[in-house]
């Protein structure tokens, strides 16, 4: 019997995953946040996906926050900030055993989701597919990634990894997903925010190569003292990498910025601060870097946390 899907959130990984589950035939829904954007969904006939030129649309069903039907797995799509007050509103409607599937940036709101849920499986993903909205309901595939899954509590893998086989999502069961959560917080807190204050996109800080190596080494201090170390592996290549790999992008946190959104800088660098206050931890150049983006946010008139 089929896995039946809500998905959380129809930003771009939100519509991306429904699309291609909804395109293996899998029974999916979204949840929406209010009327008008169900109305608005409506009238727009459903999700479009756009693969290699090519545009497909998909009439998935939908519903709004308040609906009352039950929910036995759940992709959380949204942005962290907004997760934890999301799932909050649905939790009366997971049924017993439900499994959530937490595919936010950085970290923090997966605890916090965790805690509203105690009833529920969650399960952390880190996730390098990219994708991007080119208008209303309309999702553009961009690049193929992969993405890990765990679950810190339980190693075993849930049965219906077969749905993303089938649904052709690359993935991988991974029993260290915080490492990885760890380490791609670490590249997006060496990357991110630089791009920001530099107004660049990622390929121009490579002009900007010892500011980059100093984060690198005290965001490797820092996994290092948070009992990560496999995280902080190699931390600067890598980061080195991803900066070249993806010099012609601008990062997230840039486009948050450019479109005056609200970023995730709570569960990135500030995250990481917090982390380091914890532990007691002295890393100024991280530090002086969190308050800059503090300021420049700030000067935006962007919510700072």
């Amino acid at each position: 019997m089929s896995t039946h899907w809500h998905v959380l959130g129809a930003g771009s990984l939100g519509s991306l995953w429904a699309t291609r589950l909804a395109r293996a035939g899998l029974p999916v829904k979204l949840i929406l946040r209010d009327a008008a954007r169900l109305a608005a969904y409506e009238a727009a006939g459903g999700l479009t996906l756009v693969e290699q030129g090519q545009e497909q649309r998909f009439a998935i069903a939908a519903e709004t926050l308040d609906a009352d039907t039950p929910i036995e797995r759940l992709l959380v799509a949204c942005k962290a900030y907004d997760a934890e007050a999301a799932v909050t509103r649905l939790a009366s409607r997971l049924t017993p055993g439900a499994d959530l599937l937490l595919l936010q940036n950085g970290l923090g709101s997966q605890d916090a989701v965790a805690a509203r849920v105690p009833h529920a499986r969650c399960l952390f993903a880190s996730s390098t597919e990219g994708a991007f909205r080119d208008g209303d309901w309309r999702v553009v595939f961009a690049g193929h990634g992969f993405t890990w899954l765990g679950d810190v509590a339980h190693p075993q893998p849930p049965y219906w990894l077969d749905d993303l086989t089938l649904a052709g999502i690359p993935h991988e069961w991974n029993t260290q997903i915080l490492t990885r959560l760890w380490r791609k917080l670490a590249l997006n807190c060496a990357i991110n925010p630089l791009t920001v204050l530099y107004d660049c996109r990622n390929g121009g800080l490579l002009e900007h190569h010892c500011e980059v190596a100093t984060l690198c080494a005290e965001l490797a201090e820092l996994l290092e003292c948070c009992g990560q170390p496999a995280a902080a592996l190699d931390l600067p290549s890598e980061v080195e990498r991803v900066i070249q790999a993806t010099a012609a992008n601008y990062s997230s946190m840039y486009q948050d910025v450019a479109q005056g959104r609200r970023t995730e800088i709570g569960y990135l660098l500030g995250y990481a601060c917090a982390a380091a206050a914890r532990h007691h931890l002295n890393l100024p150049h991280l530090s002086r870097l969190y308050n800059r983006l503090v300021a420049h946010l700030t000067a935006k008139g962007l919510p700072s946390t």
